[in-house]
């Protein structure tokens, strides 16, 4: 998904800058099988150097959760913005690791979550509720992102210094929902896409159908299963339902005042 964000040149040249040296680095940090401390060293740097954050007084180590210390914390002005737990670079991602950073993250009532092995770079935003859930929000592997492609520039700014009191990720998390297969399908299954479908039908080829049965077709048959069925398509019709009616409020709240 793209990402609409203005960057400012000063942030936009340091990102090149930093993402163009690093690359260099980090596709060999797997191959020397760098411990978890010395890949830590190198997050702090990359964090400072990317991302903008100042290392001696926006970076911690020292940031004690439940008798412990999380990796790193990104601390502003006194707030924490981001927890971040790191592993060794030569180590993959797993849910394991995952669960850790989360529960750091729950406890400490920390919305925004890094996972990352310097190599890859996870983005999660903890859901405080009963149960905590989490919802990943973007990743991204240095190693392969491009310095002509503004949506890779875009990507990191959003975690930069820049924007660490702004709302920017959080608009990015919101547009991710929304923007998404299973919402884009549940509107392919609607009335209103039926309606000219059908219609075009019969322009095009003088052709009686209904909108059942267009509906049903591209549910069945046009659609795959993965983003019809399951939890994640039916968050999605819950969201697009919960439009339609906040939408119909709204007209017939419109309609009263012209009334």
């Amino acid at each position: 998904m793209s990402t609409n964000v203005r960057i400012p040149k000063r942030a936009h040249d340091r990102i090149i800058a930093g993402l163009k040296h690093y690359q260099k680095i980090v596709g060999k940090l797997r191959e020397r099988d760098i411990s978890e401390a010395d890949t830590v060293t190198v997050v702090k740097d990359m964090l400072t150097d990317i991302f903008g954050y100042d290392k001696y007084t926006e970076l911690t180590s020292e940031q004690q959760i439940r008798g412990t210390f999380c990796d790193l914390a990104v601390k502003v002005e006194g707030k924490i913005y981001y927890l971040a737990e790191v592993k060794a670079a030569g180590i993959n991602l797993n849910n394991t690791h995952l669960r850790q950073a989360i529960n750091y993250g729950a406890h400490q009532g920390i919305e925004w979550i890094i996972l990352t092995n310097a190599i890859e770079w996870k983005i999660y935003r903890i859901k405080f509720g009963q149960p905590i859930d989490y919802e990943e929000v973007f990743s991204l592997d240095i190693c392969k992102l491009s310095t002509r492609v503004a949506d890779d520039i875009a990507k990191l700014f959003l975690l930069c210094r820049e924007n660490v009191s702004t709302d920017a990720l959080t608009a990015f998390h919101q547009q991710a929902q929304i923007v998404n297969r299973f919402v884009i399908a549940d509107l392919l299954k609607g009335a209103a896409v039926s309606a000219t479908v059908r219609k075009e039908m019969r322009r095009l080829f003088e052709v009686k159908v209904t909108d059942e049965e267009i509906a049903l077709l591209v549910a069945t048959e046009v659609l795959k299963r993965e983003v019809v069925d399951g939890d994640p398509p039916a968050s999605a019709a819950a969201m697009v339902k919960k439009a339609e009616r906040a939408l119909e409020r709204k007209r017939a709240k419109a309609a009263t005042v012209s009334e």
